[in-house]
């Protein structure tokens, strides 16, 4: 098998301190480099990698490298600045894909690493060692070895570091490394904090720069790069300032200069504000003056100039934002950095924003300063050529003023990186998106102005879910609900209490709580007298409780800090209308829900219906704020928000389970035998879809193949179950619904009814039937559906619920369309965990028929979990699968058996999604 490093030889990385570099296999015409390599080395160094000082390895060592391929060979070099810095080979002896071990022996392959001298602790070793790992994976070659001194802490020390089972054995000055490649989440783990490390290192420059210059600022008021200089200078940037002008000698008071390479200074960051047609030309004056970041908030670049301008940031390591932005503002102190052309300056605060649209970001950035919540850092992503979302994630987990992280996302690059990422800082912070393009409608819109790829609705709902991550329909409902994680502890539970002086109040509260998933439990005998003796008379105690418009603002004090303690109760909300009758006494119940919020355990929030702004923080009197709303629905789905997320944070992390009896080596020849005889994939015939299945487990309902009307009497004598009845499914290339074709018969009793449906298909079909399908016809029980939908971009994903003829493997099927199959299917993306898997049976409609809530027997749910770990494990060790269908799944409680499955394949490559490396 080849994987993407082959298909793509060149990719560039981070290293430890942030520098970027680029990996690719070794040319021939790199041999008097790879000998540089080695003779640049300290005698002692020379000693450590050879057991000798002798200079004759240099050539020895280039020779090998640089010779032609050969089967089991990889050799991958790191360079930067076009000097080669880093070699790491492995080799399996001469045997191609490690198939030289012996049946149950690990395949295995030496491996060995050289890193110039002066570059050592940077993690250039490390970062080839995991390139080479995912090699090897893709040969299928599970282990590593290596021999090395005793004494050679550091080569010792990156094999014990890297996050993979090793093993040593010492035979006297030397020591054997085995290192098993197994990929679980001790090393994925591994791999995102060397990662983690190195991109906010990579991203210092760009966040907090020592200098900043403005390339396109002119003399004309109105233009974008002098409404940027103009920003910089008004927000007080605490640094150096410079714009490129060669036409002024200052502007705005910042002192101009003819070009980059002119500056007095070489900035760390430059805004590049000029036409499309300049960008490539100042983007390569910056690469070469040694500048470390780019925002090119310039639009409408052509293709070409779009790959100059990347090409040029990866040949001079320099990170980019954009094109087509914003720009930046990180509101720290010490740097004070605004470079947008917002209207206004972004209020200092702790919620960090990224976002694709500019026009998403101004409304962000306006509304969070005007709640008080104000701004950590701000990126305009763009067209995300570069810092993506999973970039500022990472950024904002380690920049410890961040508490609220706010993502305006279009597309995804690596979804599945994106998913471990968010998974891990959501623990930590909050996480809000607006879901952006849910239909065909605001996809299409997205394509043009953000190079966004179209998502479908189901998978980014399965990525949000799977991570954490709050997700919200339009910015005002995405305001709303910071507003109330920044503000307010997180409820234990969905259990509201409601407060009104006004009974209408209540009932749209109570309504809104209703239709966003809140339950209004009645109150215990006990808290009615509680709350009756401190309301006025006249006042109701349900849920909601009616205090009145008698009521005064120390009445309802009480009657909130009682209803914040009830043991049956998650969060209050306090609906008030404004009365004559509070304005004649003096009271201000308002006051009365901000009076001690600092004492309340439980989340508080009002809605005032007379309020001009949908939302707003009000000041408490211990200094902190509660959120008052100006509907119900508003504060509702902020509370059913926040409540997702404390039931998310509550649940334990899932674990991916190991899997016996998978033969994934196995699976693999079956399907590069497929596409070695249809190079353009289809759907797999009956044998080769059951051959895979077996492959990992995946029980079948017994069956048959028959040709002839002979052959298929003689495979229904076999089959015949405990009623002797059987059911024949013709088949042919390309036969997708055989219930809508009529190409079933059911019920088949004796030979004579065999012979009668066999003659039925083959005169319908003549033609077209290659053969039919006999079974057993199956026993009673629960028709399910399981399937898989390969995306593009995301990856498998699984699908889940009611069976039957009606069901499709679609993502978003109209709600008419989905009425008829029996509700929505759910997914999760591939690979599941236990926790994704529970989630996937106890969230269709089918639950309580799986869980026998109708007073039958639950079906067997550990099989039935079984069946969706080793799908969701069929999926993700082959690429190739572009679509799997098991339709139905029957489930009893005696176990779970696929009764007929499809299962098509295309030629795909296979990609890493873990492997370290910039976009």
């Amino acid at each position: 098998m080849t994987d993407d490093l082959l298909d793509r030889p060149t990719v560039h990385a981070l290293l430890a301190d942030g520098t970027t570099v680029r990996i690719r296999p070794v040319l021939p015409g790199d041999h008097g480099q790879l000998r540089g390599l080695y003779e640049e080395m300290s005698p002692e160094n020379l000693r450590l990698r050879f057991f000798g000082a002798s200079r004759r390895s240099a050539d020895l060592a280039a020779d090998r490298a640089c010779a032609p391929a050969r089967p089991g060979y990889r050799a991958l070099l790191a360079e930067t600045d076009g000097r080669v810095i880093g070699l790491a080979e492995y080799d399996t002896g001469g045997e191609k894909d490690g198939g030289g071990a012996a049946d149950g022996e690990a395949a295995g392959a030496e491996i060995s690493i050289a890193v110039a001298d002066g570059l050592h602790h940077r993690g250039v070793g490390t970062l080839l060692v995991e390139h080479l790992v995912s090699a090897a994976r893709a040969e299928g070659i599970t282990t590593f070895t290596a021999d090395a001194l005793s004494e050679n802490h550091e080569v010792l020390r990156l094999f014990a570091d890297l996050g993979l089972r090793t093993s040593r054995r010492f035979e006297g000055p030397e020591v054997r490394c085995t290192v098993h490649l197994d990929q679980d989440d001790t090393y994925l783990s591994a791999v995102e904090a060397r990662g983690r490390s190195a991109d906010v290192a990579s991203l210092l420059p760009l966040l907090r720069p020592s200098t900043v210059a403005v390339v396109g600022a002119g003399r004309t008021p109105g233009s974008v790069g002098r409404a940027i200089l103009h920003h910089l200078r008004t927000g007080g940037f605490t640094r150096r300032l410079f714009a490129v002008n060669p036409h002024v000698t200052s502007l705005l008071g910042v002192p101009c200069h003819p070009s980059v390479a002119a500056l007095p200074k070489t900035p760390d960051l430059v805004i590049v504000a000029v036409p499309p047609v300049a960008v490539p030309a100042v983007a390569d004056e910056c690469g070469r003056a040694g500048v470390r970041a780019l925002v090119v908030v310039t639009a409408g670049l052509d293709h070409i100039q779009a790959e100059t301008l990347l090409t040029a940031c990866r040949t001079y390591g320099m990170r980019l934002v954009g094109p087509n932005c914003l720009g930046i503002s990180h509101t720290d102190p010490e740097v004070s950095l605004d470079a947008t052309f917002a209207a206004g300056h972004p209020r200092p605060g702790t919620a960090g924003v990224a976002v694709q649209s500019g026009g998403i970001g101004i409304a962000l950035l306006d509304g969070l300063s005007r709640l008080g919540i104000g701004v950590s850092s701000f990126v305009s992503l763009g067209d995300k050529y570069d810092v993506s979302g999973n970039d500022m994630l990472q950024w904002w987990e380690s920049d410890g003023r961040t508490d609220l992280a706010l993502l305006h996302l279009e597309s995804f690059g690596n979804p599945r990186a994106f998913s471990r990422t968010a998974r891990r800082v959501t623990r930590r912070i909050p996480v809000l998106t607006v879901d952006a393009g849910r239909t065909d409608a605001g996809r299409k819109a997205a394509a043009p102005h953000t190079a966004a790829a179209a998502t479908r609705t189901m998978t980014r709902g399965a990525l949000f879910t799977q991570a954490g991550i709050t997700a919200t329909r339009s910015v005002g409902e995405l305001l709303e609900t910071a507003a109330l994680l920044h503000s307010q502890p997180l409820p234990e539970g969905s259990r509201v209490a409601i407060v009104t002086n006004a009974g209408g109040a209540g009932v749209l509260t109570a309504d809104a709580c209703a239709e966003d998933g809140l339950a209004l439990p009645p109150f215990t005998p006990a808290m009615i007298d509680e709350l009756l003796a401190v309301l006025p008379d006249g006042a109701s105690v349900g849920n909601p409780v009616d205090a009145t418009a008698a009521v005064s603002e120390q009445q309802l004090t009480e009657c909130v800090d009682r209803l914040t303690r009830c043991p049956g109760i998650d969060a209050v909300i306090v609906a008030l209308v404004p009365t004559a009758v509070a304005a004649a006494t003096g009271d201000d119940l308002v006051r009365a829900v901000t009076a001690a919020p600092g004492r309340r355990a439980r989340p508080v929030l009002a809605v005032r219906l007379e309020q001009d702004r949908s939302v707003r923080l009000l000041p408490a009197a211990d200094g902190g704020t509660i959120p008052s709303y100006a509907e119900p629905r508003a504060a509702a789905r902020a509370l059913a928000h926040a409540a997702e997320r404390a039931a998310w944070l509550a649940r334990p992390a899932g674990v991916i389970p190991g899997l016996d009896d998978i033969e994934t080596a196995r699976a693999r020849t079956v399907v590069e035998q497929y596409l070695s005889a249809l190079p353009d994939g289809g759907w797999l015939d009956p044998r080769t879809c059951a051959d895979l299945l077996a492959c990992y487990g995946i029980p079948q309902i017994p069956w048959a193949w028959a040709e002839t009307e002979d052959d298929a009497v003689l495979a229904a004598d076999r089959l015949r179950g405990f009623d002797g009845r059987v059911v024949m499914k013709a088949h042919w290339p390309g036969l997708l619904h055989k219930t809508l074709q009529h190409a079933v018969h059911l019920d088949l009793r004796g030979d004579s009814q065999v012979r009668a449906a066999f003659r039925d298909l083959e005169t319908r079909f003549a033609g077209l039937m290659t053969g039919v399908v006999m079974q057993p016809l199956a026993a009673r029980g629960t028709e399910l559906f399981a399937g898989v939908v390969q995306d593009e971009v995301f990856g498998p994903l699984v699908l889940f619920g009611l069976g039957g003829t009606a069901t499709e493997v679609l993502a978003d099927l109209p709600q008419s369309r989905l009425r008829s199959t029996g509700g929505t299917p759910v997914a999760r993306l591939a690979p599941l965990t236990d926790r994704d898997v529970h989630e996937l049976i106890t969230s269709p409609r089918c639950a309580p028929l799986l869980l026998g809530a109708d007073g039958s027997a639950p079906v067997d749910l550990e099989e039935l979990e079984q069946l969706l770990l080793r799908l969701s494990r069929m999926a993700a060790d082959l690429p190739q699968l572009a679509e799997a269908d098991f339709n139905p799944v029957l489930a009893t409680p005696g176990g779970v058996t696929v009764l007929d499955a499809r299962i098509r394949l295309l030629p795909r490559r296979r990609q890493d999604p873990y492997l370290r490396r910039l976009r």
